[in-house]
């Protein structure tokens, strides 16, 4: 957690935090609202739309000239099959596939019997398929993407000279909270540059006043300070390592807990 204003440490009842609610039963957040009798609410601030036919084919990129695909979201996921069947494309057997993490690649399953291909994983970043990538240099990589990405994955294929083409196949837009204009929330909790832009695009007459805002990653962290917002609550650090482990070392102080 960044070190916060003293005079910013006020009392915490409602938390709105910019993701889908949670499914889990156990979830952080919800053991968070309980623990400290708080209000938690959840909304996306950014919604993705498929890029249409007729745009991806402006793109003039040959799918199956492909020897792999990299896959860093289930959201690209769902929107590279969509384009496959939208053309007709049926996935060769023997095309290899890139996850970052266990979680994308089980995702995967919904549109391919993962047994009969050639499948990489990495444990939760993009950094982790570094190591894939050097291994199979000689393969032509194609990675879907959104309009907004992050630059690792390009830079790494470009600074080592391996075959890869970047499929923009989805925009990532701002969600509409407009039913939000009235409701105050004591902290507002990003995981991503876009969340915020998607505040300042839905309210651009925003006054911060008494909200504490958290954020998650040194790009959103930087978007928040650039938009001349005060960061009250920064994750990961070393004393706390996720979201809820910040809003806990925040509420602590902030409630005289």
């Amino acid at each position: 957690m960044s070190a916060a204003p003293k005079d910013r440490f006020k009392p915490v009842k409602s938390i709105l935090v910019s993701q889908p609610k949670p499914t889990d039963v156990n979830s952080p957040y919800l053991s968070l609202a309980e623990k400290y009798k708080l209000k938690i609410d959840f909304r996306q601030f950014i919604k993705v739309e498929p890029v249409p036919p007729k745009e991806f084919r402006k793109q003039k990129i040959d799918i199956l000239k492909h020897t792999a695909v990299i896959f860093t979201s289930r959201n690209a996921i769902d929107h590279f099959f969509a384009i496959c069947k939208e053309f007709k494309i049926e996935m060769p057997a023997e095309m290899k596939y890139f996850c970052i993490s266990d979680q994308t690649a089980h995702y995967l399953q919904k549109y391919i019997v993962i047994r009969k291909r050639k499948l990489f994983v990495g444990q939760k970043t993009a950094e982790d398929l570094f190591d894939y990538f050097k291994k199979h240099k000689n393969e032509k990589y194609l990675f879907p993407c959104s309009d907004i990405r992050k630059d690792v994955i390009p830079s790494y294929m470009e600074k080592h000279s391996i075959a890869f083409t970047e499929a923009i196949i989805y925009h990532t837009v701002a969600a509409d909270l407009s039913d939000l204009a009235d409701v105050k929330y004591d902290i507002l909790a990003f995981f991503s540059p876009s969340g915020i832009k998607s505040l300042k695009s839905n309210f651009p007459d925003f006054v911060q006043g008494n909200t504490r805002i958290a954020a998650f990653g040194p790009t959103t962290a930087q978007e928040v300070r650039e938009l001349d917002l005060i960061l009250d609550i920064e994750a990961p650090m070393p004393n706390a390592p996720s979201m809820t482990g910040a809003l806990e070392l925040y509420i602590k102080k902030a409630n005289n807990l």
